[in-house]
């Protein structure tokens, strides 16, 4: 096994375990002295080796002519699994977005540009889960007699409260954008993010579907009914994408050549043809049809 495939694969090993050693430790569960340093020692020792595999492919890069920044891309591309990082990234990108939520700032969103929400579907959904969170919360506050198990599960229920509501608010904060231009940038808060060009749109329609699945989904009959299974890579010309908010979709977009996109995980696919939701489609398709003049 090769330095970099070892690097990645301790990373990969090593933040779940850590992220449970942090978990116990805030739950105020008492681990014994000799599992601590032990678990301490391990990490110390993948973050020696990932500096060491890191130097070695930044000094790489360097040599080849990249830019510092280039080659500090390139070294954390490298030893990082590109899902660990979009998960990474994910989560901050949704936390940052609590921050927005609170002073009603929308990201990507300039003068001149059309915004369009999305999140009408899903709305009463997330505030009942959090509702039920937080209503189970307090119950296991009284039923759990163990106070290291309450600690840690009081640990679990805050955190998925709060990603809930982060995950709302990227929704919120991070709307479908169509600029003067006559481009569009779909989204879907901080997992999914594709810009159309301008001069890809072949047609655009309001075309309420209610497609069943993830929310990402693929298929290749231009019904909606196939599913492209897991997050692997899908590079055919005549894929259908719906991105589904609420099990629905408002607006078809037919492209005039297949565009490139990224799934939540990381994985590339392309298709040419995108079915997203809208909370008025009819507004964001007289936008898109009719852009702004230059």
């Amino acid at each position: 096994m090769s330095a970099v495939r070892a690097a990645r694969f301790a990373v990969a090993a090593v933040i779940p375990g850590e992220l449970s050693l942090v978990l116990c430790v805030v739950s105020g569960v008492r681990l014994p002295g000799w599992a601590v340093v032990a678990a301490e020692v391990l990490v110390l020792g993948v973050l020696l080796l990932e500096a060491r595999v890191l130097r070695s492919l930044y000094a790489a890069a360097r040599a080849r002519g990249a830019t510092p920044a280039g080659a500090r891309r390139e070294a954390v591309r490298a030893v990082v699994p590109v899902a660990v990082r979009r998960l990474l990234l994910h989560e901050l990108r949704a936390a940052a977005s609590l921050g927005r939520w609170v002073l009603r700032r929308e990201h990507g969103v300039r003068p001149g540009d059309v915004a369009a929400a999305y999140t009408g579907p899903q709305t009463a959904m997330m505030y009942g889960l959090v509702f039920v969170s937080v209503v189970e919360t307090v119950a296991l506050a009284f039923l759990i007699p163990w106070p290291a198990v309450h600690r840690a599960v009081l640990v679990l229920d805050v955190y998925g409260v709060l990603l809930m509501l982060a995950m709302h608010a990227a929704c919120v904060t991070r709307p479908h954008v169509v600029r003067p231009d006559g481009s569009l940038r779909i989204r879907y808060g901080a997992l999914f993010d594709l810009t159309v060009p301008a001069d890809a749109v072949a047609s655009v329609r309001v075309d309420r579907r209610y497609p069943e699945g993830r929310l990402v989904k693929l298929s290749g009959d231009g019904k909606g009914d196939g599913n492209a299974g897991g997050d692997g890579d899908d590079t055919g010309d005549g894929q259908v994408l719906d991105l589904i908010v609420g099990s629905q979709t408002t607006v078809t977009l037919e492209l005039n050549r297949p565009l490139e996109f990224r799934r939540p995980l990381g994985a590339r696919a392309r298709a040419r043809t995108i079915r997203f939701h809208a909370d008025d489609p009819r507004a964001l398709v007289t936008a898109l049809r009719q852009p702004a003049p230059p």
